[in-house]
């Protein structure tokens, strides 16, 4: 704690060196601020310290920030700079339990994943596997032994390309389950074929599952059709709470409200049964804490949700579901 303190004095010894008074006097407060803070915090928790100190370029608001993350900090950084340094500690609020996701065909793959609310794709393979030899005999054997080499060659590829994106997951403690699909028997072969690496076998999720496409829309469909073996994951909840939101709104029983003004009024009667808002909604801290104070549940629609832009742009990034009718 010293020798950090010490060189924030350091620092902002040399502020005077900053020729724009306004620059300067910002960087002056965020040092004293950042000092101020450390010089009272007697013992440095186990995981480590964060301190955030700055003053708004366009409205003069200042913020000072210390708390101990929920991660152990694994390096030391200090940068003065237009805007907070937030990198190191994104990996430790993501969705803890992910699902991997793998649709296989002969030729074409795609790997993805299931964290949180959202459906990544990670990586789309493509293979040549020609289609069938027209001639008889021998001939035809033959050719049709090369396409068989060629399509397990094939699924190596995908099983060493899976393995890459899910080993690092699963020695993090943070895969739950791979979910595999596909349009036809190509899934049962990859999932039965010891593609896969022995880590990564155990945590397939029931039996592989008939899907349609590849992509993010296969990808989707998938994580759908999964739906009796993860029903618990975010993903699912926030869909069922989403549908009896559509549900309301179809049926005009006025359970389905949006607006910010009609929902503030709504949660401060304790009216609300579940509050809906998108990640970047603007006024979501004074919703949330209304929220928390009647009871409301609470539902954040990530960026990366598909029903993320419809909430955003036909709702302004709000809506609620009532427990009871509001005149």
């Amino acid at each position: 704690m010293g020798e950090v303190v010490n060189m924030l004095r350091q620092e902002l010894s040399i502020t005077e060196n900053i020729k724009l008074k306004r620059t300067r006097s910002k960087v002056q407060f965020a040092l004293e601020a950042a000092i101020d803070r450390l010089l009272r915090i007697p013992k440095i928790p186990k995981n480590g310290l964060v301190v955030f100190a700055g003053e708004h370029d366009e409205t003069g608001d200042t913020i000072v920030l210390v708390f101990s993350p929920p991660e152990q900090v694994s390096v030391f950084f200090y940068r003065t700079d237009k805007h907070f340094h937030t990198e190191f500690l994104e990996s430790m609020v993501e969705e803890s339990d992910v699902y991997g996701l793998v649709i296989v065909e002969r030729d074409e793959a795609t790997i993805g994943l299931l964290k949180g609310g959202a459906i990544t794709v990670l990586d789309e393979l493509e293979g040549y596997v020609p289609g069938k030899h027209s001639r008889g005999g021998w001939s035809q054997r033959r050719f049709e032994r090369i396409i068989e080499e060629m399509v397990e060659e094939f699924y190596k590829k995908v099983g060493e390309k899976v393995s890459s994106y899910f080993i690092p997951l699963l020695e993090a403690g943070r895969l739950k389950g791979i979910i595999i699909g596909g349009p036809g028997y190509a899934k049962l072969d990859f999932a039965k074929g010891g593609y896969l690496d022995y880590r990564l076998r155990g945590l397939i999720v029931g039996s592989p599952l008939d899907v349609s496409s590849q992509g993010e829309p296969g990808l989707r469909e998938l994580v759908e059709k999964a739906k009796e073996y993860i029903k618990e994951t975010k993903y699912h909840k926030t869909k069922e709470i989403l549908e009896e939101f559509k549900y309301h709104l179809a049926k005009d029983d006025g359970l389905a409200i949006y607006g910010e003004t009609e929902i503030a009024e709504s949660l401060k009667l304790g009216a609300v049964e579940t509050l809906v808002v998108t990640e970047d909604y603007p006024r979501m801290a004074e919703l949330k804490s209304l929220a928390e104070s009647s009871g409301a549940k609470v539902v954040v629609v990530d960026e990366e949700f598909m029903e993320y832009e419809w909430i955003r742009k036909a709702f302004g990034g709000a809506v609620a579901i009532l427990r009871y009718r509001v005149s």
